[in-house]
């Protein structure tokens, strides 16, 4: 927390703006497309569209998460942890939690305070999605080491890593286009990949356009299998990290 508040709350302002930029004109958009009441095409009401959108903006963080392993990887910080009293998972998402607590308390909590005034619900439509949304933090951990396995096996090219990463996680996540408004049957195709149980299963289950049990359970098989994936491939890279020196 404290390394992302030295420099004063002032530095956090960038990253306000950020969300605010994305936020806004979706809302004018899906007010634009929606017309008050959705077409037969789209699957979600106004509101929900809304209300996803909004939320989005809100859990950012939590809905794709994003450590410093890659970027510590080039940097040459992440081959010292081993020499700390704390596991190298556990010590990247405590940096990584830590790290979500100024945003949550100076931009994300004042806006769930003020959806009222949007005319945006912060009630979820099930209780469901609290589980879920810890299902869709665990698998972000997961995928973001399995990432950082990819930068270690590719010398430490980051910067490409990142890009590709970025590019399949907003088309395959659900968190910019909810799946439900995508054509020619493609919302269970995307529902069953892994990416689709990161920002767009909570997010669907919070305005209740999804079955919790379908969606719970294709994120626990993902947790699992992508967990085990992760531990192993880390371990099995571990003698690849290359820091500065050689």
């Amino acid at each position: 927390m404290q390394s992302h508040t030295n420099g004063g709350i002032i530095y956090l302002f960038p990253n306000i703006l950020v969300n605010l930029m994305y936020l806004l004109p979706l809302m004018f958009l899906w007010r634009v497309i929606a017309g008050g009441e959705s077409p037969p095409y789209i699957g979600m009401t106004l509101a929900q569209l809304l209300t996803y959108t909004y939320m989005n903006a809100l859990l950012t963080d939590l809905l794709v998460v994003r450590t410093v392993a890659s970027s510590w990887n080039y940097e040459g910080q992440l081959i010292s942890l081993y020499t700390r009293p704390m596991s190298v998972f556990g010590h990247l998402i405590a940096q990584t939690v830590g790290g979500w607590v100024p945003m949550f308390l100076v931009f994300s909590l004042p806006m769930l305070l003020l959806a009222p005034l949007f005319g945006i619900s912060v009630v979820p439509a099930t209780l469901w999605f609290f589980p879920s949304l810890l299902l869709c933090v665990s698998l972000g951990f997961a995928i973001d080491f399995i990432f950082s396995c990819v930068t270690i096996r590719l010398r430490g090219m980051a910067w490409l890593v990142h890009s590709m990463r970025m590019a399949v996680v907003a088309l395959f996540s659900g968190t910019v286009i909810p799946f439900r408004v995508l054509p020619f049957g493609l919302t269970r195709v995307f529902e069953f990949q892994p990416f689709g149980s990161l920002g767009g299963a909570p997010l669907s289950l919070f305005v209740g356009s999804s079955e919790p049990m379908r969606i719970i359970l294709v994120q626990v098989m993902w947790n699992v299998v992508l967990w085990v994936a992760a531990v192993v491939w880390f371990a099995k890279s571990r003698e690849k990290l290359v820091s500065y020196g050689g």
